[in-house]
């Protein structure tokens, strides 16, 4: 397990650090693709409970906020948010009352504003002064508090840390995770965006507490779900949402902290 964790590591950061690094359409690109294979994997467990949330309108929606970050200045989100929940309910019309249909249309739009909402603001992060920086900052920060987490876990973690929604994590892990993540934050706070030390620390404090809380939320609707990971599209990871679900409450915290952080009294 270990060793494909490595592998998949090894080939997935140079391919999001270059995408980071060039930003622009290329980095809204990789966002979009990894939103919507998220998507596809939040639906798709929704099925697991006899349920069916629609393809055809939720992974649109979610490509839809991608695109208003991109292209803010068309206001994509002032008739998306409108047209969409409309439509979905519409599309429940012609199902003629059929059981759990309300059900496939409360999951339909709330899985594109879970995905496509949190992850649309790297979109945004980019785009800001430093906003290379910001985003590494974000996509490190939340990689060194899951593997501090992960590690410290694994190799002593005894008490355990909400077990009805994610049995093998543990107190030790998360209080492991929490500091690897709040120094790593820190660190490269000051050093890659030249922040005062105590609004690095308010950041990374943040920072943990959403990717902690992050992967935490998606624990829950896969033990809704009933299954252990969103799929099997990464070895050793899991699938594409268990990969993002902590940076989903990550991108909005970083991003609202880096356009509104000058406010802070130190």
């Amino acid at each position: 397990m270990l060793g494909k964790r490595v592998l998949s590591a090894a080939v997935l950061i140079p391919i999001v650090g270059g995408a980071v690094y060039v930003g622009g359409l290329w980095f809204s690109a990789l966002v979009a693709l990894v939103a919507l294979l998220a998507g596809y994997e939040y639906l798709a467990m929704m099925r697991h409970r006899e349920l069916a949330p629609s393809y055809f309108l939720g992974l649109p929606l979610i490509a839809l906020f991608v695109a208003d970050a991109q292209w803010p200045r068309l206001g994509l989100l002032r008739w998306g948010l409108a047209l969409f929940p409309l439509a979905a309910l519409t599309v429940e019309v012609f199902h003629g009352n059929a059981a759990g249909s309300l059900m496939n249309w409360a999951l339909t739009i709330a899985g594109g504003v879970y995905i496509g909402f949190g992850i649309s603001h790297f979109v945004r992060l980019r785009a800001t002064d430093e906003g290379m920086w910001w985003v590494t900052v974000a996509l490190v920060g939340t990689w060194v508090c899951d593997t501090g987490a992960y590690f410290v876990g694994c190799g002593i973690g005894k008490t355990k840390f909400f077990p009805r929604i994610s049995p093998m994590k543990t107190w030790e892990g998360a209080a492991a995770g929490f500091l690897c993540g709040l120094l790593a934050t820190v660190l490269l706070g000051c050093f890659l965006l030249g922040l005062a030390v105590g609004r690095a620390i308010v950041l990374g404090v943040l920072l943990v507490l959403g990717a902690t809380f992050g992967d935490l939320a998606e624990s829950v609707i896969k033990r809704q779900a009933g299954v252990k990971d969103s799929s099997n599209l990464i070895p050793g990871h899991g699938g594409m949402l268990d990969r993002v679900d902590s940076l989903l409450f990550v991108a909005p915290i970083v991003y609202y902290f880096a356009t509104a952080g000058s406010k802070l009294p130190f």
